[in-house]
């Protein structure tokens, strides 16, 4: 099958010629107040309103069951508004994370690409989803212009989501949902200087039109260029930002189209230590060759639209795509003890091509005493991976740690494969998936019961670089349940337990291990099913809230019996833990956001038997956020705020004789509302790393790396907005 985003923009414009037979209603506006009147439960379309304080929403995308309240659902999660997300200048999903007690930062594996650890499992920015899709998104970097809501999902997610396509999402899942046109006209403009000399601009649009203002266009742009606050490291970043949305009374419509262009040259790297882990080096200094970059362009977009045949029944429909170009040159070094460089230089190519599609049904019946909210739905993800790579000479070139200097760019032609220019296809996934599910409601609703089950197939397929020949591939299947329970003893309690699964692509078997021939050498493992148990309760107050939880995941991993000579997966990792996370505005004009995580990870049975009990890379036992706001109650319109994250210690190899120090980091901000010349205008300061610490911050990432990012230097970040 070809693909293209031309096939998924036919699709999105049949839903919009779709959505044009319904007649309007409001369905999501930005003011809590407006929307507290609004039902969206199960919509798959509108979203629930602002909490108290305006930072997180009231509830959430919970997979196939689309809006859930907070206290109704069998889950952890967390969704972050764009109100937050502009306050505190973000520039990307990690950003905004940096708000989740349950999530830390990495980096990918020798690229640049954002990270998130949740639970102590990576979640690959591959796998986040967009208004519920997987593989839409732009594959190494989001820009925060383009959202409105950032909502975390903590726990295994392949039930509600599906398997995620890129084989991470164990601990949890990321959804991104496009902004949406106000009930009120906006054009809000802002200008704004960071770091260096990096300077900021955007737009953002918004009108409502036809009968009733039931047909809504929002538009974003925003630029970046300039040198960060990373001496010699330049940023080049484009935006645009484009979506459409019909609110009627039996169908909603959204449909998004996204451009992006990021470049940065000279990135600094992520560095992996040889032994012992160096001491870090300034925060601001940049160990980088001046000759590396990283470059990409995605195109993306997606479209929404649900419709009611009856007040019981609601059918849904989505498609989306993406087509992202990527180019790099990057040299990522690995560190002595004492801070001496070796590094050689990586050149590659890609370009990926994405088709995603969800369909499905809702029922609402009773039967006697007992409610049913009855869900089907089907989706498929297709992509086309093309690329191509080139290293120098693996003999490398030195470099110091704490006074680097320029080399030459080495020709990279010991090793190529494809062309860097026009790399070929190297990789097809496939994954179906079909799901259903009952959500049970007893006692007037005190009581909901989930029991579900998704049935799916992987199908993966690899070819050679240079010929295009089929090299290999994987096609399996699974079924993965989800068993969940609410109890709401009173308004503002509600008490949930969950069992569910996520799914990692099995492995092959190899021919050797460790000079011992497997027996089973060529056997496609089934798919690795990791299996979470957790309970918790959570609390509404009205205007503070917040969840505690407590969980257990353990994840299977490959093993092999050097008796038997049989290779399988035999392995486990076993993640425990408890995670308190607060929201809200329990005083007019104070709001707190944070909470913390303890975690127990541990390797029950390795590969490796000698690593039998170990804890894996770059999990630490403890790590806390707190955000608090203040309104001065003195001068009007003047907000104060600061946060503090802390990651506790963490192994930083497989043996556990490495481990990276604990770090905290201190973050402050103000912003000023007020008027000059009749004009309304909000000046926004914040500064991050007040302290100015060099740290590292992130041990690894990628399965089994143990590589290190260094924490950015003290940034300032000034910015000046009006609205109009």
């Amino acid at each position: 099958m070809r693909l293209s985003l031309f096939g998924f923009l036919t699709s999105a414009s049949c839903l919009a010629i779709a959505a044009a037979a319904g007649s309007p209603v409001l369905a999501q506006q930005e003011e809590p107040t407006t929307l507290s009147d609004i039902v969206v439960t199960g919509s798959q379309v509108s979203l629930p309103p602002a909490y108290a304080g305006g930072q997180v929403a009231t509830g959430g995308r919970v997979g196939l069951f689309g809006a859930l309240d907070t206290m109704d659902t069998p889950f952890s999660s967390t969704s972050f508004t764009e109100e937050l997300v502009r306050n505190q200048q973000a520039r990307s999903v990690a950003d905004v994370l940096q708000n989740d007690p349950a999530v830390r930062v990495s980096k990918g594996f020798g690229n640049f690409q954002e990270l998130y650890v949740i639970r102590g499992f990576p979640v690959f920015s591959d796998d986040m989803t967009y208004n519920g899709l997987y593989g839409v998104l732009p594959r190494q970097f989001v820009a925060a212009e383009l959202l409105e809501r950032v909502e975390v999902f903590r726990g295994a997610t392949a039930f509600l989501n599906g398997a995620a396509p890129g084989g991470s999402g164990v601990g949890g899942a990321v959804n991104l949902v496009p902004k949406r046109a106000r009930s009120e006209p906006l054009t809000r403009v802002t200008a704004g200087w960071e770091g260096g000399d990096e300077i900021y601009a955007a737009a953002d649009v918004s009108r409502r039109f036809g009968e009733d203002d039931a047909w809504g266009l929002r538009l974003n742009l925003a630029s970046r260029a300039g040198e960060s606050a990373v001496e010699g490291e330049s940023r080049e970043m484009k935006v645009l930002g484009l979506g459409l949305d019909r609110r009627g009374d039996r169908v909603r419509f959204s449909a998004d189209l996204g451009w992006q262009d990021n470049r940065i040259d000279a990135p600094r790297p992520q560095v992996t230590p040889a032994g012992a882990i160096p001491a870090p080096p300034a925060a601001d200094k940049n160990f980088a060759q001046p000759w590396t970059y990283t470059d990409e362009t995605q195109l993306f977009g997606a479209a929404r639209g649900e419709f009611d045949v009856t007040d019981a029944i609601t059918v849904w429909a989505a498609v989306g795509g993406r087509d992202g170009k990527e180019r790099n040159s990057l040299a990522n070094p690995t560190a002595q003890p004492d801070g001496s460089l070796s590094s050689n230089r990586f050149d590659n190519g890609r370009r990926d091509q994405v088709f995603s599609a969800d369909v499905g049904v809702r029922a609402d019946f009773d039967t006697g005493p007992v409610g049913h909210r009855l869900v089907a739905s089907m989706a498929q993800v297709q992509s086309r991976e093309s690329n191509s790579y080139a290293f120098s000479d693996f003999g490398g070139f030195a470099g110091d740690l704490y006074d680097p200097f320029d080399v030459v760019a080495p020709p990279a032609t010991a090793l190529v494969a494809g062309s860097l220019t026009d790399p070929t296809v190297i990789g097809r996934v496939k994954t179906t998936s079909f799901a259903v599910a009952d959500m049970l409601s007893f006692l007037d609703g005190r009581v909901l019961a989930t029991v579900g089950a998704r049935y799916q197939e992987i199908d993966t397929r690899s070819y050679d670089y240079n010929t295009t020949a089929r090299t290999g591939g994987y096609a399996s299947d699974a079924v993965t349940p989800v068993f969940a329970l609410v109890y709401k003893p009173s308004d503002r309690v509600s008490l949930y337990a969950n069992y569910s699964e996520a799914l990692l692509p099995g492995k092959i078997a190899p021919g050797v291990i460790n000079s011992t021939p497997v027996a089973n050498a060529g056997e496609v493992l089934e798919p690795f099913r990791a299996e979470q148990a957790e309970v918790g309760v959570k609390y509404d107050g009205g205007s503070f809230g917040g969840t505690l939880s407590a969980f257990r995941t353990t994840l299977p991993s490959e093993f092999f019996d050097p008796s038997t000579r049989i290779y399988s997966a035999g392995g486990e990792q076993e993640n425990k833990g408890v995670e308190l996370t607060v929201f809200g505005e329990p005083v007019e004009g104070l709001r707190l956001l944070g909470g913390a995580t303890w975690l127990d990870a541990e390797i029950v049975r390795a590969l490796d038997a000698s690593l039998d009990g170990k804890s894996p890379i770059g999990v630490p036992e403890f790590q806390a956020n707190a955000n608090i706001e203040w309104d001065v109650p003195a001068l009007s319109g003047l907000t104060l705020e600061g946060r503090v994250v802390h990651t506790g210690a963490q192994p930083a190899s497989a043996d556990n004789s490495v481990e990276l120090e604990s770090w905290t980091r201190f973050d402050a901000g103000l912003r000023y509302g007020f008027e000059a010349g009749g004009q309304p205008l909000t000046f926004r300061a914040r500064v991050e790393n007040l302290a100015d610490k060099d740290q590292w911050v992130a041990v690894g990432g990628y399965p089994g790396s143990n590589y290190l990012t260094l924490g950015a230097p003290r940034t300032l970040r000034l910015s000046i907005s009006t609205e109009f």
